[in-house]
C-alpha cells in the first residue's frame, strides 16, 4: 500500500504542475478551447480544484458509497463556487492552498481510515486510499489536457521544461 505521506507528496507535485500550466497559458488565451465540445482552459483548472477538493472532502467526511442518487449534489456541496470567476493568479493560489488544507486533513487520519472500503461511482469496491489515488489520477488526466492546450498555443509544458533543463 502507498503511504499517506508518499501520496500527499505526489499529489502536491501534480498540483504544482497543474497550477504552473495555468500560470503559463497566455493571459488572453484562458478561455481557449480547441473545439466547442471541450472545456475551456481555465474551466479545466476550476474542475481540477473542485473535483479534487470535493472527492477528498467526501472521503474525509466518511462517505463510503458514491453510487447513491444524491452523490453528485453532495459532491457539488464541496465545490468552491467563487473559483470560476477568479483571476488566474488568485485561482492558482486557491488551487495550492486548498490542496494543502486537504492534505493536512488527509495526513491527520490514521492508517486504518485509509484502508477502509468505499464504493466508487461505478460500484467498484476500493479502499479510501485507492479512491484518493483515483482522484489524483483524475487530476493527471486533466493536467495532461491542459498541457495539450499549452502546446496548441506554442507553450512548452512545465514538466517538459524541467526535463529539457536537465540535458
Amino acid at each position: 500500500m502507498v503511504s499517506v505521506h508518499s501520496f500527499v507528496d505526489s499529489w502536491k507535485t501534480v498540483r504544482k504542475d497543474s497550477v504552473q500550466a495555468l500560470l503559463d497559458m497566455p493571459a488572453g488565451s484562458l478561455d481557449f478551447q480547441p473545439v466547442p465540445e471541450l472545456m475551456p482552459f481555465q474551466d479545466i483548472a476550476v474542475h481540477i480544484l473542485n473535483a479534487g477538493h470535493a472527492l477528498a472532502g467526501l472521503l474525509l467526511d466518511g462517505v463510503d458509497d458514491m453510487t447513491t442518487p444524491d452523490f453528485r449534489p453532495r459532491m457539488a456541496g464541496y465545490f468552491l463556487q467563487s473559483a470560476a470567476g477568479l483571476p488566474r493568479e488568485e485561482l492558482a493560489d486557491l488551487m495550492l492552498r486548498s490542496l494543502d488544507e486537504d492534505c493536512a486533513r488527509i495526513e491527520a487520519q490514521p492508517a486504518e481510515f485509509w484502508a477502509a472500503a468505499v464504493k466508487k461511482f461505478d460500484g467498484t469496491p476500493l479502499t479510501r486510499m485507492e479512491m484518493l489515488q483515483f482522484t489524483k489520477e483524475h487530476e493527471l488526466t486533466h493536467r495532461s489536457q491542459m498541457f495539450v492546450y499549452l502546446r496548441l498555443k506554442g507553450v512548452v509544458p512545465p514538466t517538459t521544461r524541467r526535463k529539457l533543463a536537465k540535458k
